[in-house]
């Protein structure tokens, strides 16, 4: 397969109404180990965030992260950071009584108060922004927290030279269409991917955290195209 140009404005598609309806399906089929991503990101919070932390969620529209790291830990609080409207409508709905508990910021992380927090995390999310954009990103989410607070990161993150990047993208693709998604748009959202996004190799990625200040930076998920890592404050 080739890389298909096609430019998204991803902000826009993600404040579509009926874009923003669907969205909770998509991780689903498209992330291998969705549910347990969430799993494991709460059990590297929980190592040391204490009962009543408190947890900036970043990227935290449709609210699926937030639902789940909260019905494991009653007592926490959160920060949800999103700059698309619709999608914090979606995760208040989704979070039903539990939204109480969610201080919601329309916005980017200098948008988000200063903390200092107990704990972070932006999943599915640093793989939209660019280079530069991503490394202030993750420099301001590291001073928003406490010393040796953990923060957990997961995205888009896999072999950028060819063939390598057209197979695992290729891969991809097959996975949503294993987990039902119908072949083209399987294979639109592959080539929406490979054209719009600046994606790095985990190598890159890990050095983007370490740069920014965290310690211990450990990749602790690998599936197919996608990786997660923990690092400390």
């Amino acid at each position: 397969m080739t890389d298909t140009p096609a430019p998204i404005d991803f902000l826009a598609a993600f404040s579509d109404p009926a874009a923003v309806a669907r969205y909770a399906e998509g991780p689903r089929r498209f992330v291998p180990g969705f549910a347990d991503l969430h799993r494991m990101t709460a059990i590297l919070l929980a190592e040391r965030a204490p009962a009543d932390a408190h947890i900036l969620v970043l990227g935290a529209g449709g609210g699926l992260e937030l639902k789940a790291l909260a019905d494991t830990h009653p007592g926490w609080t959160f920060v949800g950071v999103d700059p698309a409207e619709q999608m914090l409508v979606a995760a208040r709905d989704l979070m039903g009584d539990a939204a109480r508990r969610v201080e919601w910021v329309k916005g980017y992380i200098e948008d988000a108060p200063l903390g200092p927090f107990d704990g972070a995390t932006c999943l599915l999310t640093l793989h939209f922004l660019g280079a530069e954009e991503r490394r202030r990103t993750v420099a301001e989410l590291h001073r928003r927290l406490k010393p040796r607070a953990p923060f957990v990161a997961a995205h888009s993150s896999f072999p950028q030279t060819q063939p390598a990047r057209a197979q695992w993208l290729d891969r991809y693709a097959a996975f949503a269409i294993a987990s039902g998604v119908a072949p083209d748009q399987a294979l639109g959202a592959r080539n929406a991917v490979a054209a719009n996004l600046d994606l790095f190799d985990p190598e890159k990625d890990a050095a983007i955290l370490e740069q920014a200040g965290f310690r211990d930076v450990a990749m602790f998920y690998a599936a197919f195209t996608w990786r997660g890592w923990v690092g400390y404050a």
